[in-house]
Formats: C-alpha cells, sequence, structure tokens
C-alpha cells in the first residue's frame, strides 16, 4: 500500500500556516476540474484507452472531474504544470527531475507504479531485428539508431549515458541517429528497417512496451531482441502540483493507493494486468536521475543544444 506519510506531513505543516477555510472540502470549489497529463507511448486512441477508465476511477474517489491530456512531448506536460494547468503528471525519471528543476520545485512526486514482482524501477533496452547479426550494441557500429523524446529517461537520457561510459559518440559511431517521438514508433522504425537499433523502456520479459504492442498485434515479439539492457532506473513517478491544497493532495494519494481495490478493472487496464499496486516516491528518490540529468544538460551545452 502506498505509505502516506509524506503527504501528511505537508497536511500538517500546512496547518500551521494555512487558515481552516483552506481545508476540509474547499478546494472543490477552487478545483472543480483536475488535469492529468501522459505522454504517448503508443498511438493516441491506445492511450485512451488504457487510460480512460483511470480517469473515471480517479473522478470518482476525488469527486471532481479528472480530465486526460494526452501532450506531444514531455516539454509540453513540464511547461504546463510551471503553469499550473496540469494538476497530475505522468513522468519518466529524467523528465520528472527537469519539471521539477524548471519549476523550482513546484511538482512533487508521490507514487511510482510497482513491477508484477512487487519492486520498483525498470531497465532501458535496444532492440535489434533477431535477424540481423550481432548480439551486442557495440556490433551495429555503422547501422542505424533510433532514440525516443529528449526528455525520455529510458528512451534518450540513459542511453546516451550508457554509451557515453561505453566511450561511444553516437553521432559519429552510427550512420544516423534519429528521435522516432515515442516508444511505439521507436519499435516501429526497427520493424521497417528505418532504424536497425532502437532504445526502448522494459520491466520484464513479459512486461514491456515491445510485449505491449505484441498483445495489439503490431508487431511480433519474436522478431526482436535485446542487445543492451541498462542498469536499473528509479520508477516512473507520478507529480502533482506542490501548491495543490494539501488535503487535495492527501485525497490523490490515497485514490492511488486504492486504486487495485477500489478500481480494480481501471488499474489493470492502467498496468496491463502487470503490476499489484503503487509504491510510494518522493524527490530524493531520484537522486541518481538529478546525476544523469547534470550529464545530459552538459551534454547539450556541449553540443550547442
Amino acid at each position: 500500500m502506498l505509505d502516506r506519510r509524506y503527504m501528511l506531513a505537508a497536511v500538517a505543516a500546512a496547518a500551521l500556516v494555512a487558515p481552516m477555510g483552506a481545508f476540509a472540502q474547499d478546494w472543490k470549489a477552487k478545483y472543480p476540474e483536475l488535469v492529468y497529463a501522459t505522454v504517448p507511448a503508443e498511438n493516441a486512441s491506445g492511450v485512451t484507452e488504457r487510460m480512460g477508465p483511470f480517469m473515471e476511477y480517479l473522478s470518482r474517489e476525488l469527486g471532481v472531474k479528472v480530465t486526460l491530456r494526452i501532450a506531444a512531448d514531455y516539454a509540453a506536460v513540464i511547461e504546463g504544470q510551471k503553469a499550473g494547468n496540469i494538476h497530475i503528471g505522468d513522468y519518466g525519471p529524467s523528465s520528472y527531475v527537469r519539471a521539477h528543476t524548471v519549476t523550482n520545485g513546484g511538482v512533487q512526486a508521490f507514487a511510482t507504479m510497482r513491477a508484477s514482482d512487487g519492486s520498483t524501477g525498470y531497465f532501458a533496452v535496444a532492440y535489434a531485428k533477431t535477424s540481423a547479426p550481432g548480439a551486442k550494441l557495440e556490433d551495429f557500429k555503422g547501422k542505424n539508431l533510433c532514440l525516443v523524446d529528449p526528455n525520455s529517461t529510458s528512451g534518450n537520457n540513459v542511453p546516451l549515458y550508457s554509451m557515453d561510459k561505453m566511450g561511444i559518440e553516437p553521432s559519429t559511431y552510427f550512420a544516423k541517429v534519429t528521435n522516432a517521438g515515442s516508444h511505439e514508433n521507436a519499435v516501429m522504425a526497427v520493424q521497417q528497417g528505418t532504424c536497425d537499433l532502437a532504445f526502448n523502456w522494459w520491466n520484464s520479459e513479459d512486461d514491456s512496451n515491445l510485449t505491449r504492442m505484441h498483445n495489439k498485434g503490431m508487431v511480433k515479439k519474436e522478431d526482436f531482441k535485446i542487445v543492451f539492457r541498462s542498469e536499473k532506473i528509479p520508477g516512473s513517478p507520478y507529480a502533482v502540483l506542490t501548491s495543490l491544497p494539501p488535503e487535495l493532495k492527501a485525497a490523490i494519494v490515497k485514490a492511488f493507493e486504492d486504486a487495485p481495490t477500489k478500481g480494480k478493472a481501471a488499474f489493470d487496464k492502467l498496468s496491463d494486468g502487470k503490476s499489484p499496486g503503487f509504491a510510494p516516491a518522493k524527490h530524493e528518490d531520484y537522486k541518481v536521475t538529478v546525476e544523469l540529468q547534470n550529464f545530459i544538460d552538459a551534454l547539450r551545452k556541449k553540443r550547442g543544444s
């Protein structure tokens, strides 16, 4: 179950300075609608089908409408939270750290989804066609590489960091480096031969973007092989605006906590039936990601981008 100590501490602290009228159900008048933003790892219709029931569940539990916004990329989610137009953000670790930085702590992580074995965290993997020669990333020198969203942890930042540690400069090591946009697009690029290698997220053999696409009949899992797997990455966080009323934040935490039981069908749809529930998360859990982000920032500065 989600540990609510993080949010309850915030509620207690706020009680020392906030007037009593800020509590109880007053937040519903100020926030009659909440916006939940996500970035599509799949096509928009797939995102809506998978996440729509969870929005309905959150609306019932919170007593206000929760609207799903499918953002073009993580930068759009970050800017939306910075402007206060997005109340709940669905992030990868790197994009969350970026959001926390550019908003000066204006967003705070509160949960991450558990893997099927109850653990948290996931991996970045590189896929190639099973028929392609080569068993490891280094074997693909001179080939075409697909990355994902520039703010994606598993699809861009961890791959760049890992390749740097391996002494690989992508722009010269590979014939072409392309940003595919989404994880789904990256896999399709390998399927279609546009890219020989593509990075993606991976939890386990039966829980990944590839298995999700296989289950939807988009690709055949057996047509792909993993030629690189990173060290474990902290779990992708869900984050709320720090400025939200403490009782609203606590209600959101509780709704996530209760989802596997009170909204089982919606939660199973959201998690592809692979997760037992959410685990608590806090900003301090992403210190290693801050170091990763610093590397990416230095790399962008070096490249003048």
